[in-house]
C-alpha cells in the first residue's frame, strides 16, 4: 500500500525532515493560548523560544469557538489569529492541530456540548448530524488560518487530521472526510496524525497523513516507534507529543515526570534523530468549568482538577522550572550546536508574584436570592440533562451547575426517595433548605431516606443541585461514554416508589451576565447564615494605585468546594479533597483598587480568602 507523499514545503524522506529542501529538525513545544491569558502569550513564546524551541504547538477548542451553533468567537483569550502571528513575530514556526477532537484533558474534548441535544449524537464518526456541525464549524474555521500558512508567507507549516483517532475508531473514512475539508479549504501544508501506543497499531491512515507518535518513556514506546518505521523508510520519528509530566485529578495524588526521567526520554529522542513536540512546554490553566475527566472501563469517572501545570518545563504560573534548563541543554548540546548555534537568546524573567495577605467576607448571598436571579428557568414535568433543556435556541446548557426543584405535599412520616440513574456527576439533595444526602461517581446506593424531622407539615420543597464536573476527554476503543455525556439528572426520581411530576429547573451557568446581577442585587446579607446550602459570597481586595496588579495564588482555607471569581472571570473549581490547594490569579484579571471577589461554596464557608505568592498543587 502507497504511503503518505507531502507535496508542502515541509517534506520528509529517509527518515529526516526538509524545510524548503534544507534539512529542518522540528523542536516545537506545546503552549495552548487558550490557557494563558493574552497578555502573557508572548512572554511564553519568548521562553520557548530562549529554550531552543523552533516551533510552536496549539491545539484548537471546537466548544470555546463555537459555543452554541453559529455563534463564533475568535476574540480576546480565543484569537488565534493574533496568537499565530505572534509566534511568527517571536521567530517561531507553528503546528496548528485544529481537531475537531483535541482531547488535552478539557472538558470533552474540545467538543461542543451542544452536540448531545441530539439523542442519536454519534461524535467522531460519519454520522451526518456531527459531519454538518464539524463542516460548520470548519468552514469558519480554517479560512481564518489558510493565509498563515508558511507557503503563503505564514508560520504554519503542519495541520493534524483529528487526533488519536486509532485510540478510538477504526472508520477511517471519517479521517478521509476531515482530510478533504481541509484541503478543501486551502490547507495544503504537511499533513500529520498522531496517536498513542494502544491507537498506532489500528492506525490505517498513514496513506493520507503522516503517522507520528505520542508517549512518555522512550524505552517503553519502541514498538510504536517500530510500526511507523515498517509502513515506510521515509517516515521520520517525530514525537508530536512527548508527555513531559501529567495531569491531576481531584482526589488523587499530584502526578508529574521526574527529572531523570524525563533527562533520559528526552536524550534517547535526541539520539534517535528525533524530532519532538514538548506536551506541555507550558500547561497553564483550565479556567472557569473547562477541566476534562477520565473515564476508562472498569475504573470510576475521574474528574480533572483546575491547574494544567502538568510538571512541565515552564510553570502554570509561566516560571522557569529545572526541567526547562535541562531542555535547554540538551537541546542545544545535541541538536543547536551541530547546526553552528553558539549561544541561544536570554531566559525571559519570571513574572514577580504577590502576596497580598488575607481578606474577610463581607456579604452572603443564599441559594434562594441567587436562583431569583436566573433569567431562564424552565418548567417540565421530568428532570432532564443540562443538554437536553430548551434554551439557547433549543441547544441546552454547556457548563456549569444546574438545580432541580420540586414543590409538593409529603405525609409525615419517613420515605425514600430513588434515582432511576446516577445524576451526573454530583448531587446535593436538599429537603426545604437543609442538606440530607450527596451522591457522586463513588455512590453505588441510589435511593435517599427522608426522615419525618427533616419534613414539614404542609409543603416540602425538594432541591438537587447537581454539579457538572467536567465531561471525559479520552474514550477508549469501542466505548459509548462520549454519547453519553449528558450532565445532570438523566431518568425519573420516585418517592417511595412513584414518580414524581412537574419540576422547576433552573440553569446556574454563571456567566457574566448573573455574576453581574448578583453583585448589584439588593439582597446581599451582612450575617454569615448555616452551612446548610449553598452560598455566594463577597469579598473585596484592594490594590494601591501605585502597584502594577501581580500574578498571586488564591487559597481557601476552612472552605470546601466550589468556584471562585474574581471580577467576573472564572478562576475555576477548588476542593479540599486535592490535590491542589491554591488556585492561579494572573495579574492581568487584577486591577488597581478595589477588586471584586464571588465565591460559590456548596458546603462549608470559610472566614477569609488568602493570596500568597506561591503555589501548593500538591
Amino acid at each position: 500500500m502507497d504511503t503518505y507523499r507531502s507535496e508542502s514545503v515541509l517534506q520528509f524522506r529517509d527518515r529526516n525532515f526538509y524545510l524548503n529542501d534544507k534539512p529542518f529538525r522540528i523542536l516545537s513545544g506545546a503552549i495552548h493560548y487558550f490557557r494563558v491569558l493574552p497578555e502573557y502569550w508572548e512572554d511564553r513564546l519568548m521562553k520557548l523560544k530562549a529554550c531552543g524551541c523552533n516551533t510552536l504547538e496549539t491545539y484548537v477548542p471546537w466548544n470555546l469557538h463555537e459555543e452554541y451553533p453559529g455563534e463564533f468567537n475568535f476574540e480576546g483569550i480565543l484569537n488565534l489569529r493574533n496568537y499565530i502571528k505572534l509566534a511568527q513575530n517571536v521567530g517561531l514556526y507553528v503546528i496548528l492541530r485544529p481537531g475537531p477532537y483535541i482531547c488535552s484533558e478539557w472538558d470533552y474534548g474540545g467538543l461542543p456540548a451542544w452536540l448531545l441535544h441530539d439523542p442519536n449524537m454519534k461524535v467522531r464518526s460519519q454520522y451526518q448530524g456531527y459531519k454538518e456541525a464539524l463542516k460548520r464549524y470548519f468552514n469558519k474555521l480554517i479560512p481564518l488560518v489558510t493565509d498563515l500558512q508558511f507557503s503563503n508567507g505564514g508560520p504554519i507549516i503542519a495541520f493534524q487530521v483529528e487526533n488519536e483517532f486509532g485510540s478510538y475508531s477504526n472508520e477511517t473514512d471519517h479521517l478521509v472526510f476531515i482530510r478533504e475539508l481541509l484541503l478543501k479549504h486551502g490547507v495544503n501544508e504537511l499533513l500529520l496524525t498522531s496517536d498513542n501506543d494502544s491507537g498506532i497499531k489500528r492506525d490505517i491512515f498513514y496513506q493520507c497523513a503522516l503517522p507520528t507518535a505520542n508517549f512518555q518513556h522512550f524505552d517503553q514506546s519502541k514498538d510504536l516507534m517500530a510500526t511507523i518505521a515498517n509502513w515506510s523508510a521515509d517516515f521520520p520519528l517525530m514525537v508530536m507529543e512527548f508527555w513531559t509530566g501529567w495531569f491531576d485529578h481531584w482526589g488523587s495524588g499530584h502526578g508529574g515526570m521526574s527529572l531523570p526521567d524525563f533527562e533520559k526520554s528526552l536524550k534517547s529522542i535526541l539520539e534517535a534523530n528525533g524530532s519532538l513536540n514538548f506536551y506541555m512546554f507550558h500547561g497553564g490553566t483550565n479556567f472557569g468549568f473547562t477541566a476534562g475527566a477520565n473515564k476508562f472501563v472498569n475504573k470510576p469517572y475521574e474528574p480533572d482538577v483546575t491547574s494544567y501545570d502538568y510538571d512541565a518545563l515552564l510553570s502554570e504560573a509561566g516560571d522557569i522550572t529545572p526541567k526547562y534548563r535541562k531542555a535547554r541543554e540538551l537541546l542545544l548540546n545535541y541538536v543547536l550546536s551541530k547546526e553552528e548555534a553558539r549561544s541561544l537568546p536570554a531566559i525571559p524573567a519570571n513574572t514577580e508574584k504577590g502576596n497580598y495577605g488575607s481578606v474577610n467576607v463581607s456579604g452572603y448571598l443564599d441559594i434562594e436570592d441567587i436562583l431569583r436571579l436566573v433569567e431562564n428557568p424552565v418548567t417540565i414535568e421530568t428532570p432532564v440533562a443540562m443538554e437536553m433543556l430548551n434554551i439557547h435556541k433549543g441547544y441546552g446548557q454547556n457548563f456549569g451547575y444546574i438545580m432541580y426543584r420540586w414543590n409538593q405535599t409529603i405525609p409525615t412520616g419517613n420515605h425514600t426517595l430513588t434515582f432511576t440513574s446516577m445524576p451526573l456527576d454530583r448531587a446535593q439533595v436538599f429537603i426545604n433548605g437543609r442538606i440530607v444526602s450527596t451522591l457522586d461517581w463513588k455512590t453505588t446506593n441510589l435511593s435517599v431516606t427522608l426522615t419525618e424531622a427533616t419534613l414539614n407539615q404542609q409543603e416540602n420543597r425538594l432541591d438537587i443541585l447537581v454539579e457538572n464536573h467536567g465531561r471525559v476527554n479520552y474514550v477508549q476503543a469501542e466505548y459509548n461514554y462520549f454519547n453519553e455525556e449528558r450532565k445532570g439528572i438523566n431518568g425519573d426520581i420516585h418517592l417511595n416508589g412513584n414518580p414524581l411530576k412537574n419540576w422547576t429547573i433552573f440553569p446556574l451557568e454563571m456567566k457574566q451576565n448573573l455574576l453581574k446581577r448578583a453583585v448589584e442585587s439588593k439582597a446581599w446579607k451582612s450575617n454569615k447564615p448555616s452551612p446548610d446550602s449553598p452560598i455566594l459570597c463577597s469579598a473585596t481586595l484592594h490594590l494601591s494605585d501605585t502597584e502594577t496588579p501581580k500574578d498571586t495564588f488564591l487559597k481557601l482555607p476552612g472552605w470546601t468546594k466550589g468556584t471562585v471569581y474574581i471580577n467576573n472571570f472564572n478562576l475555576g473549581r477548588y476542593w479540599t479533597v486535592g490535590p491542589q490547594q491554591t488556585l492561579y490569579v494572573p495579574g492581568p484579571i487584577l486591577k488597581k483598587g478595589n477588586n471584586t471577589i464571588l465565591v460559590f461554596e456548596q458546603h462549608q464557608i470559610g472566614e477569609e480568602i488568602v493570596f500568597q505568592d506561591t503555589p501548593i498543587l500538591s
